[in-house]
């Protein structure tokens, strides 16, 4: 059972990777926002009750698709109101069924991230898309995170499109899960 993690900053092309990747292996993409609209409908961001609810969301998906042997793909964005330990505890969950988790970094140029805040897609996903407010999260070190395991594909999705990023991804799996 394997889980490919894609993370990265706030427009990376964490969902657009993963739904390229989704297709080319035909596993489900659990994208993170998934659980994030789910936990806004409740409360507001960052809150205890949207954190908790979210971390609720992510303990279960993980639990019962390794329980099923359910390979999936899923999406992060690193920043602080998700505890650290809790991408542990994933990883944890994964392992004690006999699962992995391969994390992937997908990283792009700030000028491309800020040219990106401003397309259509990511308002209809609730996304990020004020380049201000990115601007003042980033300065405040919303975005800071420690770092997470070294991750088996590194992208630059500013030079590589989400078509070829897949394929990367996809070979290396390949190597790694036979």
């Amino acid at each position: 059972m394997h889980v490919v993690f894609l993370h990265g900053p706030p427009a990376a092309g964490k969902y657009t990777v993963g739904r390229a990747l989704a297709a080319r292996l035909d596993w489900p993409l659990f994208h993170n926002h998934l659980a994030v609209d789910t936990a806004l409908a409740l409360f507001p961001f960052g809150s205890d009750g949207f954190v908790q609810l979210r971390a609720a969301i992510w303990r279960a998906a993980f639990h019962e698709a390794a329980a099923a042997k359910r390979n999936f793909i899923f999406t992060f964005n690193p920043e602080k109101t998700v505890a650290p330990a809790l991408i542990d505890e994933l990883t944890t969950t994964l392992a004690a069924q006999g699962g992995a988790m391969h994390f992937i970094q997908l990283d792009c140029d700030p000028a491309t991230i800020v040219e990106r805040l401003a397309a259509p897609g990511r308002a209809a996903f609730g996304k990020l898309t004020d380049v201000e407010l990115y601007r003042q999260l980033e300065a405040n070190g919303s975005f800071d995170f420690p770092p997470l395991p070294p991750p088996l594909v590194r992208i630059d999705t500013g030079k590589t499109t989400p078509h070829d990023a897949a394929q990367k991804i996809a070979a290396r799996l390949d190597e790694v899960c036979r």
